[in-house]
C-alpha cells in the first residue's frame, strides 16, 4: 500500500512538473509577443520600416500561449465550470461526476489530438508567410494541448475512479 502511494505522488509530481513547463513555455512566448510587438511600434515609428513578419509570428505565439495555458488550466483545474447542481448532490454521485467529467474530458483532449495529428501531417509542406517555416509548427500547439489534456484528466479521472472505489477522499477536490 505504501508502494501505491508513491507511486501516485511520483506520478503527481510529474504532472505539477509538466503543468509548470506549459507555464514557462507559454509565459515565454508571452514575452516574446511583446518584444515582437515593440520592435513593430519601433521600427514603424522610428525606423520608418515596417517588420511584416510580427504579424505571423504573433498568431503562432499567440496560439502557443492559449494552447499551453489552457492544457494547464486542465492540470490545475482552473478551467471554467458551472458546478452549481453538481455541488448539490450527494458525495458518492457527486465523486462519480466528477470521475465522468474527467474521463469526457480526457475523451475531449484525445480527439482534438487526434485531429491535430492529421493537421499537422497535412501542412508540413505549406509554409508560414514571412517566417518561412512549416505550417504545422501552428497546429503543433494544438495536437501538444490535446495530448496534455488527454494525460491531466484521464489521469486525475483514474486517480478519482481509484478514490471512488476505495473509498479514499481525492485530495485536489478543494480547489473547483
Amino acid at each position: 500500500m505504501e508502494q501505491e502511494t508513491t507511486f501516485a505522488e511520483q506520478i503527481r509530481q510529474w504532472l505539477d512538473r509538466l503543468s509548470g513547463l506549459c507555464i514557462l513555455l507559454a509565459s515565454c512566448a508571452l514575452v516574446v509577443l511583446v518584444a515582437t510587438f515593440g520592435w513593430l511600434v519601433f521600427g514603424r515609428y522610428v525606423l520608418n520600416v515596417t517588420p511584416t513578419w510580427v504579424e505571423q509570428l504573433a498568431l503562432l505565439l499567440v496560439c502557443y500561449i492559449a494552447y499551453l495555458g489552457a492544457a494547464a488550466g486542465v492540470h490545475e483545474n482552473t478551467h471554467l465550470g458551472v458546478t452549481l447542481f453538481r455541488d448539490m448532490l450527494p458525495e458518492r454521485l457527486r465523486q462519480a461526476i466528477m470521475v465522468l467529467t474527467d474521463a469526457m474530458l480526457a475523451l475531449f483532449g484525445f480527439v482534438m489530438a487526434i485531429a491535430s495529428l492529421e493537421l499537422f501531417q497535412f501542412g508540413w509542406d505549406t509554409m508560414l508567410p514571412m517566417l518561412n517555416i512549416p505550417e504545422s509548427f501552428r497546429t503543433l500547439s494544438a495536437l501538444l494541448c490535446g495530448g496534455l489534456v488527454f494525460v491531466f484528466a484521464g489521469t486525475r479521472a483514474a486517480f478519482r475512479c481509484h478514490c471512488l472505489i476505495t473509498g479514499k477522499p481525492f485530495e485536489t477536490d478543494e480547489v473547483t
